[in-house]
Formats: structure tokens, sequence, C-alpha cells
């Protein structure tokens, strides 16, 4: 945290309030979690209506991040911001009222883009204020308000929901979410300064914005290759988050499926609080690399898993992996854009993530017919190994270039303003 008191006032009390307004944003999400599913079933939603109803939030979120971009650099990132705090306090209005299964889709659609407003609007306004000396530490540290909130919310969800209290969970979804568009409108964006090297801009009146088009962006190695990565990691991250505590009850283990994503979100925040500050130092090639490699370990040890260590092991890398990847690649997308992009350039390359997530669930799902949950995790490891390579060869300018910025051993050629 010292890295915040060499701060000026201003941009510490801002980072404060982004930090504040994360942690409670994901709470309002991560309640939810555990007990959505569980109050569909109860007013009568058969299991195959419940997976599409939940699965439309990836609909909001995949359909509306190109445009969230735009609008970030367009308009500004309180303003997006506060849009993605109001969409999320708004939301669970929706599932205390409705029943039907195309309302209840629709609404799960518009859940979805309070995670596409938020994230993209608070990432951009976090890299603003961070000094590009101190990137990846800042935003490693902003970002723990994620493994935090989806650490708090669900024990609260569970905990009511044990009593069959449905209806207070909704309540407290949507108080979280209205404290935190609170607390967003108390960020004085005007006094904000970007910081580039031997350059000052203001964010409420950014410069002129030459947008790019979706195609200009994922054809452009310095960016595409980041959205690449994200998006192959994406499927196994999504694989995870669907079957694993299906494959855990199918393998008759005496392990609770919700301590696997208790020790991941452990390793997730231990790995964020640490891995920034270096990679200010020793670049972020050499922690994305290792961060896939993590990864790809956790899946294999997933694909031949058979007792409780094997679990305890693979959630661990999980959490190590995904907690390091995601701020690093956050940072370097940052490092490789100008100001008046950047929303639209995090938004686009994140979204990478968010395609594979969407997808990964009905086509593992149609896997695991066949080859069961083991053969879902063998073809996420693959994936997930071809990260590595796509990062080692393409990751920079030429292969020497990219070896080198893998290893710590060369510099980011594509850096702007470096």
């Amino acid at each position: 945290m010292n890295v915040l008191n060499q701060l000026e006032p201003q941009q510490r009390r801002s980072l404060l309030v982004l930090f504040a307004t994360g942690l409670l944003f994901w709470m309002s999400i991560a309640v939810l979690l555990p007990t959505l599913p569980a109050y569909l079933d109860t007013i009568g939603i058969n299991q195959q209506q419940i997976g599409l109803i939940i699965g439309a939030f990836a609909i909001g979120l995949l359909a509306t991040r190109s445009m969230i971009g735009r609008l970030v650099d367009s308009r500004g990132r309180k303003f997006v911001l506060i849009i993605g705090t109001v969409v999320v306090a708004i939301a669970p209005l929706g599932y205390l009222t409705a029943t039907s299964v195309p309302l209840l889709m629709a609404i799960r659609v518009f859940h979805g883009i309070s995670i596409a407003a938020f994230t993209t609007a608070h990432s951009t306004l976090v890299v603003d204020l961070a000094p590009p000396k101190q990137r990846g530490e800042i935003i490693g540290l902003m970002s723990l308000a994620n493994p935090l909130g989806v650490a708090i919310g669900p024990a609260i969800g569970g905990y009511l929901m044990a009593s069959g209290s449905y209806r207070e969970i909704f309540w407290i979804s949507i108080m979280f979410g209205t404290i935190a568009s609170i607390i967003a409108c108390q960020l004085r964006e005007s006094k904000v300064q970007i910081y580039q090297p031997e350059l000052t801009l203001e964010v409420e009146q950014p410069e002129p914005v030459s947008r790019l088009s979706i195609w200009q962006i994922i054809t452009n190695p310095a960016l595409g290759i980041p959205a690449l990565v994200l998006l192959l990691v994406g499927f196994p991250f999504g694989a995870i988050h669907t079957f694993v505590p299906l494959y855990i009850q199918s393998t008759n283990i005496d392990f609770n499926p919700g301590l696997f994503y208790t020790i991941a979100a452990m390793a997730s925040f231990s790995s964020r609080s640490i891995i920034g500050s270096k990679s200010d130092r020793y670049g972020r090639g050499i922690f994305i690399a290792a961060s896939i490699c993590s990864y790809t370990t956790a899946i294999a040890l997933l694909a031949t898993a058979n007792s409780q260590l094997s679990f305890i092991l693979a959630a661990m890398l999980e959490g190590l992996g995904i907690g390091t990847l995601i701020p690093m690649i956050v940072a370097l997308v940052a490092d490789r854009s100008l100001p008046s992009q950047r929303g639209q350039v995090l938004s686009i390359c994140i979204a990478g993530l968010d395609l594979g997530v969407a997808i990964a669930a009905p086509v593992f799902g149609l896997v695991a017919k066949d080859l069961g949950y083991p053969g879902i995790f063998t073809i996420a490891t693959g994936m997930a190994a071809s990260a590595i390579v796509v990062f080692m060869i393409w990751g920079n300018r030429s292969l020497r270039h990219s070896i080198g910025f893998c290893l710590g051993r060369d510099r980011d050629v594509y850096r702007q303003g470096f």
C-alpha cells in the first residue's frame, strides 16, 4: 500500500473510491452466484431453462463490450462507471418480480451490461490514475476488490439461502449496488489526471477520439495477441466455473466443491497483491507467461484428479494463474494503447475472455456426453497450452523479442512512449 502514499492526495482519494466501488459491485454480483439457480428452481423453472437464463448474462456482456469501450473514451470513464453500478443495482428487482423464462432471460441480458460497463470503465480509470512506472503495482492492488467481493458475496448469499431467505438476498444485492452507485458519484473526475511520459491530460475533457474498428484492434499484433491469449484461456476458465462441482460429485471424493473456489480466490488474492510491483520492474511478459503455465498445469491436474489433494493443488494453481494473468494483460494492453483509445481497446481485449467463457459451457457440454469430465479438462489443457505457444511466438514484434520478453530479458517493443 506504500505506493498509494506516494501519489498526490486527489489521485489517492480517487483510487480508494474506485476500490470501494469495485468491492461493493462484485459483492452485489457474487451474492447471487450460488443462490440464483436455486431460486429459479423454487419458482418452477426446469434445469434446461435455468441454464438458458444463467447463460443469457453473457449476451448482454458480449453485445455491449465494443459500444461501452467507445462510450468510455467519448463520454468519460465516470459516466460509464455509474451506468455499471446503476444496472447492477436495478437488475435484482427484475428477478424479484419476473416469473416467465423470456422475461427472466431479458433481465439477465440487462444484468450482463453491468459487468461490461463497470469493468471497462473501472480498469481504464485505474490505468489513467497510475504513473506508468507503478502501473502494474496499482492495477494489482485495485484488482484485489474482485477476489474479495467474490469471496464475501457467496458467503452471505449461501448463509441466507440456508434459511430460504431469497427475497433478502436480492435486496442485499440491490443495497450493495446502490451504495456502489453513491460512492461512484463521489469520484471527482475533473481533477483526475492521466499519467503519460511528459504528458498530462484531463479525463473529463479527453483528447479527440480516433476510433478504431474491432478489426483494426484484433489484427494489430500488439493488441490482438493479448485478446487471443484471453480467448484461449477463457475456454478452460468457463469449464472450471461450469463443470468442476459436477466433476467433483461424479468422482465420489469427499471434497466440498465450494472449497475449490475459496482456495482459488485466496490464491488469486495473494498473487494480485505481490506480482504487480514486480512486473513494473521486470516487465509484464515473464509474469504473463508464468501465469499461463500455472493455469495450464491446473487444468492438467483437473484432467487426472483422483484425490482431495489433486483438487486442492489445481485450485491453488488456477487462482495463482488467473489472478496474475488478468491484471497483467490489462497492464500490458494499457502500456500499448493511447489514452484516447484505451477504453475501447481494453473492452475488446477483455471481450476475448468473455467470449471464451460464454462458449465454453455449451461446447464442453457436448463433449461431456462422449468423453466425460476428464475429457473436458484434457481438451481445455490443450487450449491453455496453445495460449503459451501463441504468447511465446507472437507476444512481441519478433520471435527473438517474444522469447526475451517472456523470459524477462527484453523490453516490450510495442509499449507506448518508451
